[in-house]
């Protein structure tokens, strides 16, 4: 998350939506009394207590709200950048993996027994991002969301907003592992896919 009280606007980081490149276009507009939290490349805190404490940047907007006030929130242009439900899975689950040598004999099989796990399917990472957005009544409630299908696009729209220069993106934060094709397998697909009904329902995407 960002937090800019200078600028007006606030930043909803949602996994593997390529925020780290978006953080990085974002920063240079950052006045002394604005924060981000991420705990990727360094640990960079709230100095808001409730928040620092949720111990990730991947804060959702009614967590914001109710720490900070819904007026606060609603003074500023919010946004973030979300991305197709089972590309972004499967982003997820390679991310996740990266340190397991398991994991290239068979990902989609990695895959499926993670996904088998409550814990593994209660991750920040794994969750649907639209949690993230939304309010008490699960209504989207941000001033805009992007997609990282046209990310240049779209943040050069986020930076015409702010009355920022436009970005020249660098790509962050890309895992080299292979993403597990789990459209090949038909029933955990309809699974997944489930999983993530709100996402395909608010967000707009189509099932496959």
């Amino acid at each position: 998350m960002i937090f800019s009280s200078s600028k007006k606007f606030i930043f909803f980081a949602v996994p593997k939506t390529g925020t780290h490149a978006v953080r990085e276009v974002l920063r240079p507009l950052l006045g002394r009394e604005d924060w981000e939290q991420q705990m990727l490349t360094g640990q960079m805190l709230s100095p808001v207590p409730e928040i620092a404490a949720i111990g990730h940047g991947h804060v959702s907007y009614q967590q914001l709200v109710d720490t900070v006030g819904q007026d606060r929130v609603a003074s500023c242009f919010s946004f973030a950048i979300v991305r197709h439900p089972i590309d972004r899975f499967m982003s997820v689950c390679a991310f996740l993996a990266r340190t397991d040598p398991s994991y290239s004999e068979d990902p989609v099989g990695w895959a499926k027994r993670a996904f088998g796990f409550e814990r593994f399917r209660q991750r920040v990472l794994v969750r649907p991002q639209s949690e993230l957005l939304t309010n008490d009544n699960g209504e989207l409630a941000l001033s805009f969301i992007g997609r990282y299908e046209q990310l240049d696009n779209d943040l050069n729209l986020i930076c015409r907003e702010l009355g920022a220069p436009f970005a020249q993106l660098n790509r962050r934060n890309v895992t080299s592992n292979k993403k597990p094709e789990i459209y090949r397998d038909i029933d955990f697909l309809r699974e997944v896919e489930t999983f993530y009904t709100d996402d395909f329902n608010l967000l707009g995407y189509d099932r496959s």
